[in-house]
């Protein structure tokens, strides 16, 4: 019989062989007697070329994809991201040789928007250096005296991007009677003046916010987006939440500012480097709040993308065009068209 084959990265399984999210959902592949479901372990980090010759379709988590990943018998059609982010994927190397890129956009939309007000709040209510004073005993308990909390009515909240993530966060905020502001460049500003979100400057919002969320795309343009210039110019009193890339943020930087006083605090769950090393100045601080790179990892979370990547697979399968694509031009490559309509032919 002939099968439509279907890759996941290494990472998806346990050592010992089980799922490491069981609530990502591969029954709908898995009952089709069609398709044939198997694991690739990356090399030095990265999805190697000759162990997806006979692949159709790769479910992509952690490791990289790039040119040298790219087998050589032209059968891949679809690299599926399990999330939003494509950094570790050369899209323009996919593009050129028919193979789409797909992300999950509407899996992480509400998870990382609800890490973005957990961020917030902790901060606000200063909730991991009273949690510091409860665990330290009676003898504490004063010095919960120097660590107010800060309301949140009269402050402003600043979302640099508003695009999946951003717009949700925003929406997110509304009960919470902030001043709302916001800046992207390429987004039609209707959307977010209709949530009474202000537009403002890149410089202006870094000024004016109370709190600054970072939900920006990695790439060459955003990359250090968060300099030194820009944390200087925040107010001594406000936070900075980064979920979206560590290197959107110059992260020697942000530790000068965190010690320096130029800023209050942060949340922090994406860096430079992952996983994070011991010795990162980062960790050292009390004023920061540091995640591994999955704070809105859910049930909720992980069933949604893993939901949405099988839907982009299945869609492949069938000769048709998957939603989330990254790259739309590939649409116009002759090697993708070939591709999309042999699937047709063979499982539509």
């Amino acid at each position: 019989m002939d099968r439509f084959r279907v890759a996941l990265s290494g990472d998806f399984r346990r050592p010992d062989g089980s799922p490491a999210y069981p609530m990502f959902d591969l029954g709908p592949l898995a009952a089709d007697p069609r398709v044939e479901i198997v694991h690739v372990d990356p090399v030095d980090g990265h999805m190697p070329a000759e162990r997806l010759a006979g692949i159709d379709a790769l479910i992509l988590l952690v490791p990289r994809f790039d040119a040298r990943s790219i087998p050589a018998d032209g059968r891949l059609a679809l690299v599926a991201r399990f999330g939003v982010g494509y950094d570790s994927v050369d899209v323009g190397a996919c593009t050129a040789a028919g193979i789409g890129v797909a992300i999950t956009p509407d899996g992480v939309r509400r998870p990382v928007a609800v890490a973005i007000v957990t961020y917030m709040l902790a901060l606000a209510g200063r909730l991991m250096v009273k949690d510091r004073i409860v665990r330290a005993g009676p003898a504490a308990w004063p010095q919960r005296n120097d660590h107010m909390g800060l309301g949140l009515t009269t402050r402003t909240f600043g979302q640099l991007g508003v695009g999946n993530i951003g717009l949700e966060a925003l929406r997110l905020l509304q009960p919470f009677g902030m001043r709302l502001i916001a800046h992207d460049p390429y987004v039609d500003p209707a959307a977010a003046e209709a949530l009474g979100v202000e537009m403002v400057g890149i410089d202006r919002l870094f000024r004016e916010a109370d709190f600054l969320s970072v939900s920006v795309p990695l790439n060459a343009e955003t990359r250090g987006i968060v300099d030194a210039d820009r944390l200087r110019a925040m107010k001594p009193t406000a936070f900075l939440i980064n979920t979206a890339r560590g290197p959107v943020v110059d992260q020697a930087a942000l530790t000068r500012a965190l010690t320096e006083g130029w800023i209050a605090g942060a949340g922090i769950d994406v860096f430079e480097v992952e996983p994070c090393p011991a010795d990162e100045a980062l960790l050292a601080l009390d004023n920061v709040i540091l995640s591994p790179h999955s704070l809105c990892w859910t049930d909720e979370c992980f069933a949604g993308i893993g939901a949405a990547d099988v839907r982009a697979v299945t869609a492949v399968k069938a000769g048709r065009v998957p939603a989330g694509l990254v790259d739309r031009r590939v649409l116009d490559n002759p090697l993708w068209q070939q591709r999309l309509a042999a699937l047709g032919r063979r499982f539509g």
